[in-house]
């Protein structure tokens, strides 16, 4: 029997089985393709402020708490892997095109202020100087200097990595179900676990009713570049007359354009409509990626709840069981938080004090 079955081998997922494994534990991930998820989707921005929405004001202190962690957390993985995990500190820029885009952002900036963000405006001139390729229709924008990035694939692949060293089994098999005697696989097996830890994104529901979990599809680009000749320096989000979008440059020569919110279930085709939104609201804002090769499309699930919020901690039904699951748009952002608070959850049976109000009984009241 092994002391912890952690379904799901998404960032997540890989994320808490590490550090279990530096706990002492025994772990099986169990996962039929690990990092193939929305882990594999994402763009990688660690942004904490700007992804500030309007009634989310209890998520910020996670996320900040979280954006804390992150820079030992990326060099500790690094070390452990051997893999650069493409952590980068450029900070994000947002910019706008007219002046209704323009009322949008100061709208937002009063918001972020109201909160005891820091928030740098700046004038047109100022944003182009930041980044020379900006198109001469932007009309001002802002700089957060603590939003940043990391690469999401080489991350999945150093967590595996990583697991893998420390002597996590890795199970490529679905699960059906979690009994008190562990994980019900695809295939009628079961893995025999003393806990479980419950990070399946989007599929979490199958598995857990008590957990609110449903797919929000998401269709995002990626466009190829010299890296000697960048398009961007730092993440770039905007509002082209009216349309969101962001871009984010990764240091071997590929930029990330997304990114759809579409209420579609499971669907994850990628439309030809979405493609050319995307495209034509990044080009707004720098004319210059028309030229760009287009690597890849791709649309992926994020796992969203009722408040956008995750899902951390013990099951109501079973303490032995726990979930980390529910992270909608800022999973990337949220692994090193999530990972600390299950592993010590796993190990001592304490709360982290930061996640304590995202406990799945919050959705009963």
């Amino acid at each position: 029997m092994t002391d912890v079955a952690v379904v799901g081998g998404g960032v997540i997922g890989l994320a808490c089985a590490w550090r279990a494994t530096q706990r002492g534990l025994a772990v099986t991930v169990v996962d039929p393709a690990p990092g193939s998820g929305a882990s594999h989707a994402a763009a990688g921005m660690l942004c904490p402020v700007t992804e500030v929405h309007y009634g989310e004001e209890p998520l910020l202190a996670l996320t900040l708490d979280s954006a804390r962690r992150w820079p030992s957390f990326a060099a500790e993985i690094t070390h452990e892997s051997g893999i650069d995990v493409g952590y980068r500190t450029e900070g994000t820029l947002a910019v706008a095109l007219d002046d209704d885009d323009v009322r949008a952002l100061d709208e937002l900036l009063r918001f972020q202020q109201s909160l005891g963000l820091t928030v740098d405006r700046l004038r047109s001139r100022e944003c182009r100087s930041l980044e020379p390729q900006l198109s001469p229709r932007v009309c001002g924008g802002a700089v957060f200097h603590g939003d940043h990035q990391v690469d999401n694939r080489r991350l999945v692949t150093a967590l595996l990595v990583a697991c893998e060293r420390r002597g996590v089994d890795l199970v490529r098999c679905p699960a059906t179900s979690v009994t008190a005697d562990g994980v019900v696989l695809g295939d009628g097996s079961v893995v025999p676990a003393g806990r479980v830890v419950l990070a399946a994104g989007c599929w979490s529901a199958a598995l857990a009713d008590e957990v609110p979990v449903r797919p929000v599809k998401g269709q995002i680009l990626r466009l190829g570049f010299d890296p000697a000749d960048p398009p961007l320096v730092r993440n770039l989000r905007g509002l082209a007359d009216g349309r969101p979008v962001y871009l984010v440059p990764r240091a071997h020569g590929e930029l990330v354009v997304g990114a759809t919110v579409e209420e579609l279930g499971f669907d994850t085709t990628v439309t030809a409509g979405a493609v050319h939104e995307l495209l034509r609201a990044a080009s707004d804002l720098v004319p210059g990626i028309s030229e760009l090769r287009l690597v890849e499309t791709h649309a992926g699930l994020r796992p969203g709840t009722p408040d956008n919020a995750p899902v951390i901690g013990p099951s109501r039904h079973d303490p032995r069981t726990i979930y980390a699951t529910g992270h909608y748009r800022n999973g990337i952002l949220l692994a090193p938080v999530t990972a600390d608070a299950v592993g010590a959850l796993l190990v001592d049976g304490a709360s982290v004090p930061e996640v304590a109000p995202f406990g799945v009984g919050r959705f009963e009241r």
